[in-house]
């Protein structure tokens, strides 16, 4: 039977394009499924903020009347304006080992692309920066974290037979937390508080972060990332949004701000319990258990690995050893609650600052990703 592609229109298809992606690797033990709910969201047009500066088209392949893969089509302007560049985003891309299926998906989001002006197909990636990226080349045997994608092996045969090449490269670190940090860092960390007067600092939950910084924490971010791969700045609507989406579940004892004498956000770093067991638990559904196991593991008072999410420095604090702050701080709350061991989500294999934060620990790049284009 050929296969057939057919766009996505309707809130039920919709459910239907969420619910392949997890039911594809239902048999798969290291996948960690998202929440159907936060999928819906970030799809929705009408709820995620991201479509004042994108458009998105998606669609499902069918084979024998039976849905074999999906994939959606996503146009940045506002970082395609950026990077003046004119690319076609894909993401969600997910398919059965069967050549036929991803061509065809390819071409769907290929052929959408051009009729819109644009001459390089690129992915896999999302919305924005922080939605899922980059396709998993290596560490197939890890669970996968929260905040990345899954793939499985075969899918890299799929993208080369399509003549999708490398464009950019992300490496994943897994450290053992010491008992003791290096004496390097430590007196580095001292020096560069009186050198430049700047401190580690925290809040207690998502209110007095907005009430004392509003939302500077997103503008940080911009423009400490603003210069890496693909980078799209937020809007004030997306920072609103993200803030509500993100903020509530986090941990703040594993939340470290680092101020200026002028009480400024100057550095950022984010880490979280890894809940990715408990989520392969919900098979992305919250109820009518999902919630509390969700919640119980957020909260837990002891766990043995934290995903560490992200570290920001602004501009003009970078290259000064702020980031030494970040790690003092952490610490005694990874020892606080028992935590063994830390995932440190993408970082670009270009981005030696960044991945030398981690030469002085006990650690292993143990994933590596990539971001593909093809011209169109």
């Amino acid at each position: 039977m050929p296969v057939t592609i057919s766009e996505v229109k309707t809130r039920k298809d919709l459910k239907k394009f969420i619910q392949f992606g997890i039911d594809l690797y239902d048999e798969n033990e290291n996948f960690c499924p998202p929440l159907i709910m936060d999928e819906l969201n970030t799809l929705d047009r009408k709820k995620n903020p991201a479509f004042d500066v994108c458009e998105a088209i998606y669609f499902l392949a069918y084979k024998d009347n039976k849905i074999v893969g999906r994939i959606a089509g996503i146009i940045n302007k506002q970082a395609n304006t950026h990077w003046n560049v004119k690319k076609v985003r894909f993401g969600w891309f997910d398919f059965i080992d069967d050549k036929e299926v991803s061509k065809a998906l390819l071409d769907a989001v290929a052929e959408w692309g051009k009729s819109k002006g644009m001459n390089a197909l690129n992915g896999p990636v999302g919305f924005t920066d922080l939605d899922h990226q980059g396709l998993l080349l290596e560490g197939y045997e890890y669970l996968s974290l929260m905040a990345a994608l899954y793939n499985y092996p075969y899918y890299v045969e799929h993208f080369d037979a399509y003549g999708l090449t490398k464009e950019a490269d992300w490496v994943e670190i897994r450290l053992k937390v010491p008992e003791v940090l290096p004496e390097k860092m430590t007196r580095v960390a001292n020096m560069i508080q009186d050198r430049y007067n700047v401190k580690s600092t925290h809040v207690k939950d998502s209110k007095e972060l907005i009430k004392r910084f509003g939302y500077s924490f997103f503008d940080l971010i911009d423009t400490a990332y603003q210069q890496l791969y693909n980078y799209s700045p937020l809007t004030e609507k997306q920072k609103k949004y993200y803030s509500d989406l993100y903020f509530p579940i986090l941990n703040f004892d594993l939340v470290t701000l680092v101020t200026n004498e002028k009480d400024e956000l100057v550095g950022v770093g984010v880490a979280m319990p890894n809940i990715s067991k408990e989520l392969r638990k919900t098979k992305g559904k919250l109820f009518p258990f999902g919630w509390y196991r969700l919640i119980k593991a957020l909260k837990a008072k002891t766990y043995e690995s934290a995903d560490l999410l992200l570290i920001a420095v602004r501009p003009d604090y970078q290259n000064k050893g702020v980031n030494s702050l970040l790690f003092t701080d952490q610490l005694p709350y990874y020892q606080k609650y028992k935590v063994q061991y830390a995932s440190v989500t993408a970082i670009l294999e270009t981005n030696l600052k960044s991945q030398a934060n981690f030469i002085l620990f006990d650690h292993e790049v143990y994933k590596r990703r990539r971001a593909y284009i093809k011209q169109i």
